[in-house]
């Protein structure tokens, strides 16, 4: 059993978090990171447990998810997270339900979920996406990889997990498209247009080779140590680029996929054709893009109308 950090109660790990892990993993077939805040989550459940005096995470009832929530909510953590840290545990007693490996009653059965609004993404202009990506240092190799990376991001509305775990043999040139594996192992054709295509072209001509030093990768953006770009060091890299010439801009990992969805849909896009582009399997859920890009419409209108 792990050790955990000072002044914590023991981990409260066993079997049964251990089966549930698994199973998000092998049939769910989530991504690792979802993985791991599923694991996250249920792991602080476990320690809240334990200084309960409850060692069991079958014995737990409704009081004690309430009163880890209200633990949480105290802490500072907003009522999208607590519906976040609820929907696990949900998850989580319900794979125990179906296991039957739950003697008891379903303690998260009969609990609402936090009220958290309706919360519009933040999704940079046309301009401001337009000044992102001449920002990479177009002279040197890392500047070209990262031009090809923002400019695929752009034209795709990629996940940036999806964009860095990107595949040479997942990329058609010829015909102009991507084939990715998204969430729940769901496949999808997305297509790019001629600028996109012109950066990765370059990229792939002249500038991995330069990263790779005859070493061997099947990943399309690679380090100059050869190994694969990380969500982490994307993310850093949109940080340095906002900093130095985009500073009162939202830019965080998923920015481009934003305003991928929200310029296609400004420009008059088919909803359904964008839902398929992004992957989402709900239609509510791209349709959060249509009341963003309606915000910009009014916005527009206010500022330029003479009677606005």
């Amino acid at each position: 059993m792990a050790a955990s950090p000072a002044g914590e109660p023991p981990l409260a790990r066993d079997t049964h978090v251990d089966a549930f892990l698994a199973y998000l993993a092998v049939e769910k077939g989530l991504a690792p990171n979802t993985i791991d805040a599923y694991s996250r989550d249920v792991t602080h459940f476990c320690r809240y447990l334990e200084t309960q005096g409850v060692t069991d995470v079958t014995a737990a009832g409704a009081r004690h998810v309430v009163g880890f929530l209200t633990r949480l909510h105290e802490r500072g953590l907003s009522a999208r997270s607590q519906a976040r840290v609820l929907t696990t545990l949900r998850g989580f007693y319900r794979f125990l339900q179906r296991e039957a490996l739950l003697p008891g009653q379903n303690p998260t059965a009969l609990l609402r979920m936090p009220k958290t609004g309706r919360r519009l993404p933040q999704a940079p202009s046309r301009t401001q996406v337009e000044t992102l990506l001449e920002l990479p240092d177009a002279t040197t190799p890392l500047g070209r990889r990262n031009q090809a990376m923002l400019e695929l991001l752009y034209a795709t509305g990629l996940r940036v997990s999806e964009l860095v775990s990107l595949q040479v043999h997942q990329i058609n040139l010829e015909a102009g498209f991507v084939r990715v594996q998204g969430k729940g192992g769901r496949e999808r054709v997305v297509p790019f247009g001629t600028r996109a295509r012109e950066k990765l072209l370059a990229y792939l001509a002249t500038v991995r080779p330069v990263l790779l030093k005859h070493r061997t990768s099947t990943y399309v953006f690679v380090t100059r140590s050869a190994r694969p770009m990380t969500r982490q060091a994307f993310w850093h890299l949109l940080k340095q680029y906002a900093r130095h010439g985009l500073q009162d801009t939202a830019l965080y990992p998923h920015a481009l996929r934003h305003a991928f969805a929200t310029h296609l849909l400004e420009g008059g896009a088919d909803l359904r054709a964008v839902q398929t582009m992004l992957g989402h399997v709900d239609i509510a859920t791209t349709q959060i893009y249509t009341h963003l890009a309606s915000e910009r419409l009014r916005e527009v209108h206010r500022k330029y109308h003479p009677r606005g």
